[in-house]
């Protein structure tokens, strides 16, 4: 096409989320043009319903995080914080295995090294695009509280903070009168807690996502409304099909569907192992309950967040996939839960919602380049750290897409990982 203008974009991005917009943050900034297709639209999906938190000392992989211990129990209660449907079970089962193995201690130290890496990066990223952006004002820094029923349930999570403390990452472990201190109104049944002062949150995920976007767009990023059906690489660029009909051109594709890359993934010559955590959740009225700071109740695997309008009780995991129906009787259970835990919440007035977390067997994203093209980018896989590891995965991408050097060692996260 030489001395002929490009019809197309210099860059694609196949999702509308929070890690799609902070990659075209990234990219609009250093002066590409950048289209963002989305079939809904900007942060609409399962970025416009999490938890809001700025996790950036959840280090852990999930394999050890008490998951692999508590998973026969969880498993035995049908609405406890983890089920996987009977009639998945067989899908799931290879998904299981890799789940499993990565919980191997041979693997752990590398996963955990790798994961930290990622969140130093995320931190010092994220502090940067906010301030760019004019999203500082949503940042919320009163830290968290991770909270135990008893003596035993404390004892078994003093191995995982030890490791944390091994990556500088600060906190401290509380009896009950220092609990009721920072949270005043809570349970009896909770007797121990361990204070994180580099936890964050933001005031609501869907505005602030929203305002990110606001940012890229006002930098030249297009967002096109569309369902993305077929990627098409060849030596001249790459071409997108949408099931609407419309076709467009772009130079470099950048993967960030989130739990739906993995179809994009196989057109492409690669198969990720990625799966389906649908998560639950309750958005209260802010009057509810007085909530100073994000609680988190590993026990029974969820958590309650203060925005700034309203109160959001949600987490579980649901190993389902993305066709089955909501089950909001699982919301409902954790409300229940959270009613127990802070006597005097006022449950009425919430409303439900499910969204897709798409998970990785070893609790790592995939960021990195297809299989044989330096053309396309993959950028999915997050889990429950999508809002907290989007800003270093967007400077990542604009790295990668711009031949750059990285700034750090990315091949935990090499889409050939597996």
């Amino acid at each position: 096409m030489s001395g002929e203008a490009w019809p197309g974009a210099d860059a694609a991005i196949i999702g509308g989320g929070i890690i799609g917009i902070s990659a075209a943050a990234f990219l609009a900034e250093a002066g590409l043009k950048v289209n963002v297709f989305d079939r809904t639209g900007i942060c609409e999906e399962t970025s416009s319903g999490n938890a809001a938190a700025l996790a950036f000392s959840d280090v852990l992989p999930l394999a050890h995080k008490g998951m692999m211990r508590n998973m026969p129990k969880w498993l035995l209660d049908p609405l406890g914080p983890l089920a996987i449907p009977p009639s998945y079970l067989p899908k799931l089962l290879p998904w299981l295995i890799r789940f499993w193995r990565a919980g191997a201690s041979s693997r752990y130290e590398a996963g955990l090294a790798a994961q930290a890496g990622l969140m130093r990066l995320a931190e010092t990223e994220w502090a940067g695009l906010m301030e760019r952006s004019g999203a500082l004002g949503m940042l919320r820094e009163g830290g968290c509280l991770e909270l135990y029923e008893g003596e035993p349930e404390f004892e078994a999570s003093l191995p995982g903070w030890q490791a944390r403390q091994r990556f500088g990452i600060e906190h401290r472990h509380l009896d009950r009168g220092e609990l009721l201190s920072l949270q005043p109104g809570l349970s009896r049944r909770l007797v121990r807690g361990t204070f994180v002062p580099g936890w964050k949150t933001v005031a609501d995920p869907q505005r602030f996502g929203k305002t990110i976007w606001r940012y890229a767009e006002a930098r030249g990023a297009r967002f096109v409304h569309g369902d993305v059906a077929l990627v098409l690489p060849s030596d001249n660029g790459i071409t997108i099909q949408l099931r609407q009909g419309r076709t467009f051109l772009a130079r470099k594709l950048v993967v960030a569907a989130g739990a739906w890359s993995r179809r994009l993934a196989q057109q492409l010559g690669d198969r990720i192992p990625l799966e389906t955590e649908r998560g639950y959740n309750t958005t209260l009225p802010k009057a509810a309950f007085d909530v100073k700071r994000m609680l988190i109740f590993p026990g029974h695997g969820f958590v309650v967040t203060p925005l700034d309008d309203a109160l959001r009780i949600g987490g579980a995991v649901e190993l389902g996939g993305l066709v089955r129906p909501p089950d909001f009787r699982r919301a409902r259970a954790m409300l229940e839960k959270a009613r127990q835990f802070l006597p005097g919440l006022d449950p009425a007035g919430g409303r439900e919602w499910m969204g897709f977390r798409p998970s990785l067997p070893d609790s790592l994203p995939v960021i990195g380049h297809a299989r044989g093209r330096q053309d396309v980018v993959y950028a999915f896989g997050h889990g429950h750290l999508g809002l907290t590891q989007a800003a270093a995965t967007g400077r990542l991408i604009r790295d990668l897409i711009m031949g750059q050097s990285l700034p750090l060692d990315a091949s935990a996260f090499s889409p050939q990982r597996f």
